[in-house]
């Protein structure tokens, strides 16, 4: 099988991200990071997805970005809680970290040179919620130029990466129609900026609407709620 590094934070996009790499018949190496953000949660998700889905390794880098702040998730600034859908597509929202996707793919990028894999799944999407910068097509497209600009191996034309986007032109409700049929369990997922210490959502912060939105249109119900005894 193909090698492929799969960024994995454990909530709903990465899962099926991972997913389709794996349908795509790649042997998918996850990567996630505790990175200084405002819970572990996630990453718990990350490793329950990891293994329920098959990975030839998961490794989890420490990074601290909560020692730069700037982010709702990895300082001091309050978690964003029921805003309208106009209100959460308009600007940069505070939940922003700094270059996180640049830090992110550029571990990534080393780990698949390490391991002669040629391919980087990333689950940026651009279409129901366009408010990150490093989440839109152009970033990405450049972001693979210099990957291939940058190492050893595109240099000496060893590989030729490619960054892999599955998600980046469908909307939530698609996703998870997506991750639906390739049998994905998203009761294992997290997506909440601000959980509970039991992993109990919010469900208030735009990440939470946002799935709970994406859900209703896929016409299912969230396994997530059902862990809670939530069938809101």
């Amino acid at each position: 099988m193909t090698p492929a590094v799969v960024l994995l934070s454990g909530g709903l996009d990465s899962t099926t991200t991972l997913a389709i790499a794996k349908s795509q018949g790649f042997d998918p190496y996850a990567l996630s990071f505790r990175y200084g953000q405002r819970h572990a949660i996630e990453l718990a998700s990350a490793a329950r997805v990891a293994e329920a889905l098959g990975v030839a390794e998961h490794v989890i880098a420490d990074i601290d970005l909560r020692r730069f702040g700037g982010s709702a998730l990895t300082g001091d600034v309050a978690v964003p809680k029921g805003r309208a859908p106009a209100a959460m597509a308009e600007g940069i929202p505070v939940t922003y970290v700094p270059a996180r996707n640049t830090v992110f793919l550029s571990f990534a990028l080393a780990w698949a040179e390490v391991l002669g894999a040629s391919d980087i799944f990333i689950g940026v999407n651009a279409l129901d919620y366009s408010g990150y910068p490093d989440c839109r097509p152009e970033y990405i497209a450049a972001y693979e130029r210099m990957a291939n600009l940058a190492t050893a191996a595109g240099v000496e034309g060893r590989q030729s990466f490619k960054v892999h986007t599955p998600l980046i032109e469908l909307s939530k409700a698609e996703i998870i129609r997506k991750g639906l049929a390739l049998g994905v369990d998203y009761g294992l997922t997290s997506s909440c900026y601000d959980p509970a210490e039991d992993g109990r959502p919010c469900g208030q912060c735009d990440s939470c609407l946002l799935r709970a939105k994406g859900f209703a249109e896929a016409g299912v119900a969230d396994p997530l709620l059902a862990r809670f005894g939530d069938d809101q």
